[in-house]
């Protein structure tokens, strides 16, 4: 079972990113403040659940979160600033877009870049511990997802409706055949892939 909080009497924000290992698209992060105590039976790492359970996890940590927020770095930011550092910038655009400021930070993860000041756990595997990380776990997760099938819609031969971004066998032959996309990551992951022969998989 999820914990639901790190402290008894601190206010607390769980953060966690989505498609730090993707080939294109931005990547998404969520902060996410919990009632105390709030618990909900399926509430998980979202990588543990179907798609259909996360969107309606979604919904009920947005109705019931005493403040959320879910933030993206574009692809071409990441090609300037790295995946590492482009995920700790999304994790504090969506910090500071919280209508509450939390008095701790739950990031999942190993690594963080501090934040205002404020006191911050690194937690690895976070989000299958708390709470809070496993909501901004879902809501990154989702709200990504959303955007890559918009994507998906102005580039179909990708697959993005199904690999959101990531690199599958098919998106990788794809990215041979035609080539990237104004929304791959033109980083050296996407050129060294360009040089790499996949027929062998």
């Amino acid at each position: 079972m999820l914990l639901s909080s790190y402290t008894n009497n601190k206010v607390e924000a769980g953060c966690d990113e989505a498609g730090r290992g993707c080939l294109a698209g931005p990547v998404f992060a969520a902060a996410v403040i919990l009632p105390k105590g709030f618990r909900h039976p399926k509430l998980n790492d979202s990588k543990k659940l179907n798609e259909k359970d996360r969107y309606k996890l979604r919904e009920i940590i947005e109705k019931e979160a005493i403040s959320y927020s879910v933030q993206s770095v574009s692809e071409y930011k990441i090609d300037q600033i790295n995946i590492l550092n482009a995920s700790f910038l999304a994790m504090h655009k969506a910090l500071k877009a919280l209508s509450i400021t939390p008095e701790l930070l739950l990031i999942d993860g190993n690594r963080f870049n501090p934040y205002r000041n404020i006191p911050y756990h690194c937690i690895i595997k976070g989000d299958g511990k708390y709470t809070s990380i496993a909501a901004a776990s879902i809501l990154a997760k989702t709200y990504r997802d959303d955007h890559m099938k918009k994507l998906d819609e102005q580039y179909p031969h990708y697959g993005w409706n199904k690999n959101k971004g990531y690199g599958t066998l098919h998106h990788r032959l794809v990215l041979q055949e035609k080539g990237p996309s104004t929304f791959h990551r033109k980083s050296f992951v996407v050129k060294k892939l360009l040089q790499q022969p996949l027929n062998n998989e």
